[in-house]
């Protein structure tokens, strides 16, 4: 059993600490304590007034601010703050025990030194002219200028940056100077006529100085809010720092287990020996390698290999796995969670060769395995020369912004440059933080937020007339299958409607490409959303015959993550306690991931020659049933005994196993190896438009029958499963 520890040099029974634990403060900084706190309050003063500094001017370093005011300004903050906080007796507290009454302190500490620090900046204006010479202020105008007339006679565009860099070095010291004669230089305009150009320059420089002096009011406010942050958020971290590795849990470590006596397993487990790390108690290794069962790693075995592992885990009582493997496959990270069903472990693994060679990334720097590493694929190769053709300085459009495609297809696109990307939405808040994200991530490429409807062509046309995109990738759709049998006429607003309308728009205003993102459910639909889907493929297909625009379509499957997708449904139920609810035990799903999706849709856009319906490879089908299994063990449950599966029948217009693959007579190979082109007869146009017309006609009835009995003129392979 621990030892209980009562101050950093002895425990309970009077005997030393043991020699990997970790000191609370080093033997030799102890003597120094009081100089190091010290220390530790300059640096927060430091950083305190120069992030006030920061808040005041937009979060830009100036120089008009940093070169002179902040420099000078801190000598006389620093000076105060000292003098108080060491009035109020700061430098001595114990930061381990930082309690409430410890804050306090600092917030009256801070308070009284933010009304010494404004008096003395008032009585500086009141004052100041008896500390600051004329002829402080005059070297200064002299400089200024001295500057100006270089400015004027300069014969390089360098030197007149470098001139304006010292001109504009100056100012925030000559306002600085400047207010200490606020009040003689009203006095002075007053002396002047009131209509005179005296009065008047005298008047704007009054004015100029009264907003030096406010900024500086504002800069010393903040300073005493961001002295309170800083210092209280230090005291804490301290205390933190002392629960975390000092309390009496501390000898509560997990029991742990490494699969892969290779190098990354070595390096882990060297990383926690060196680091004396208390968190996990390496219990041993597993491997599948026959010649290193029974031999021992830095004194830890390799006790067997993963098909061992359920007996290996409740023998040794383990409570998390690592699966060191870098290059691990996914078929050998589901076979380790698939052979770990039935227990209530942890899995993480360490990070990619990759990040590990280039050092941005230690071997414990650990992760917990996520679904995406088990359905996951190969990192897919892109002809990113070609891409970036196809996107860097021209204005590109993306529909459904807001959504788990669209705001993907933004980020892809915004990673090759273009000239102007228009996020076009109709739901405010995914667009606002997309938005925010795009511009965080990406400052230097341009952007508009536009909220539309894409059924309002008045809208759309408007949008089009102001930007005149060249690209637009149309990832707009409402895609809930049940929801739409549900909701029938709008399924053919949004995704006929607006596809249409849209498309309308690309070709008016000379888009030069138009992307349409489709489905899997398009194929041989079943729904009303597939089938609608299918609908808006055949027009833009059809408009692609007379159109200067060359418009193709990109049919991929489900995809991980996604909003209202399996994973994040099932996720929800597992934190809730279960059940987790299947349709069918039968029913399988393509996935890819949103990246690799987005990436592929980039690609095929760049071979589209117009008219095409790509089709992206979708890999291998997964069992729904399975893939819930592995979400509740990777959540550290047991499924059918913490967390159990429910099959609740299958919804309207869903089917078992969707139909998507890139072979077969239908399909044609293109230069990529996850990209076909599905062959198909496009429908005379008369018809097919005579039919949209229909369709769009029964859509506000929100009648199914009567929907699907003019989808089926247009689809003839619809599947009407609710007969």
């Amino acid at each position: 059993m621990p030892n209980i520890r009562l101050s950093n040099e002895h425990t309970l029974d009077g005997s030393a600490d043991r020699a990997d634990s970790i000191p609370a403060i080093p033997k030799g900084l102890m003597r120094f304590r009081r100089f190091v706190i010290l220390l530790a309050h300059v640096g927060c003063f430091v950083a305190a007034l120069f992030l006030a500094f920061l808040f005041a001017n937009q979060m830009q370093i100036q120089r008009k601010w940093f070169m002179y005011p902040f420099p000078i300004l801190f000598v006389f903050v620093l000076l105060v703050k000292l003098v108080v906080f060491g009035f109020f007796r700061q430098y001595s507290g114990w930061w381990r025990y930082v309690g409430l009454s410890d804050l306090m302190q600092i917030a009256k500490a801070s308070l009284a030194s933010g009304i010494v620090l404004m008096v003395l900046w008032y009585g500086y204006g009141v004052f100041g002219k008896h500390l600051v010479p004329d002829s402080a202020i005059d070297a200064v105008e002299t400089q200024m200028a001295e500057i100006e007339q270089g400015i004027r006679e300069a014969v390089s565009t360098e030197h007149v940056r470098l001139l304006q860099h010292r001109q504009y070095n100056l100012l925030g010291l000559r306002d600085l100077l400047g207010v200490s004669r606020i009040t003689e230089t009203l006095a002075e305009a007053e002396k002047h006529p009131i209509n005179s150009d005296e009065r008047l320059q005298l008047v704007l420089r009054h004015l100029d100085l009264k907003d030096a002096q406010r900024s500086i009011e504002g800069v010393l406010m903040l300073d005493l809010f961001t002295t309170i942050m800083l210092l209280a958020g230090l005291r804490m971290l301290v205390r933190l720092y002392h629960e975390e590795f000092f309390s009496e849990t501390r000898g509560s470590a997990r029991r742990f287990l490494i699969i892969g006596a290779g190098n990354a397993g070595e390096a882990l487990l060297r990383e926690m020996l060196r680091r004396k790390d208390v968190q996990y108690d390496v219990a041993g290794f597993v491997d599948d390698n026959p010649s290193k069962i029974g031999l021992s790693i830095h004194g830890i075995p390799v006790l067997g290999n993963v098909d061992q592992l359920p007996e290996i885990c409740k023998k040794n009582d383990i409570d998390e796995i690592a699966i060191a493997i870098p290059s691990a496959s996914r078929r050998q990270l589901r076979r380790v969670v698939q052979v770990c069903q039935g227990t209530k472990l942890r899995f993480s693994t360490v990070p990619s060769l990759t990040d590990i060679a280039s050092g941005k990334l230690r071997v414990s720097q650990m992760r917990d395995v996520d679904i995406n590493d088990l359905l996951g694929r190969d990192v897919v190769k892109l002809d990113l020369e070609e891409i970036e053709k196809y996107i860097k300085g021209r204005v590109i459009l993306v529909t459904g912004a807001g959504g788990s495609i669209g705001s993907e297809m933004c980020r892809q696109v915004c990673a090759f440059r273009p000239k102007l990307l228009l996020l076009v939405e109709q739901a405010e808040n995914p667009l606002f933080f997309i938005e925010g994200e795009l511009r965080r991530h990406f400052p230097d490429v341009p952007m508009a937020a536009v909220i539309c409807d894409i059924t309002d062509k008045t809208r759309v046309d408007q949008i089009f007339a102001a930007y005149r995109p060249e690209v637009v990738i149309h990832a707009a759709a409402h895609k809930h299958v049940p929801l739409m049998e549900g909701n029938p006429g709008e399924a053919v607003k949004n995704n006929v409607i607006g596809t249409r309308t849209v498309a309308n728009a690309a070709d008016a205003f000379g888009a030069a490409s138009f992307v349409m993102i489709s489905t899997d459910k398009a194929v041989n639909p079943t729904s009303i959303m597939g089938s609608s889907k299918r609908v808006a493929e055949m027009y833009i297909q059809d408009l692609n015959t007379t159109s200067a625009t060359r418009f193709v379509t990109v049919r991929f499957g489900n995809v991980l993550g996604s909003n209202g997708s399996v994973v994040p449904i099932f996720k929800q139920q597992i934190a809730d306690g279960g059940p987790v609810t299947v349709t069918h035990p039968e029913m399988r799903r393509y996935f890819m991931t949103i990246p690799e999706a987005s990436q592929l849709v980039l690609q095929a856009a760049t071979m589209g020659q117009g008219g095409e319906i790509f089709v992206l490879d979708m890999g291998e089908s997964v069992k729904i049933v399975d893939l819930a299994r592995e979400l509740i063990t990777l959540s550290g449950f047991r499924p059918g005994e913490d967390i159990e599966i429910a099959f609740s029948g299958l919804r309207p217009g869903e089917k078992l196993f969707e139909e998507l693959s890139i072979e077969g007579e239908d399909m044609l190979q293109t230069g990529h190896p996850k990209i076909a082109v599905w062959k198909n007869i496009p429908k005379d146009r008369q018809v097919l438009r005579e039919g949209i017309e229909r369709l769009i006609e029964a859509a506000p009835s929100q009648d199914r029958d009567t929907i699907v009995a003019v989808i089926r003129q247009l689809v003839p392979e619809f599947i009407n499963q609710q007969q």
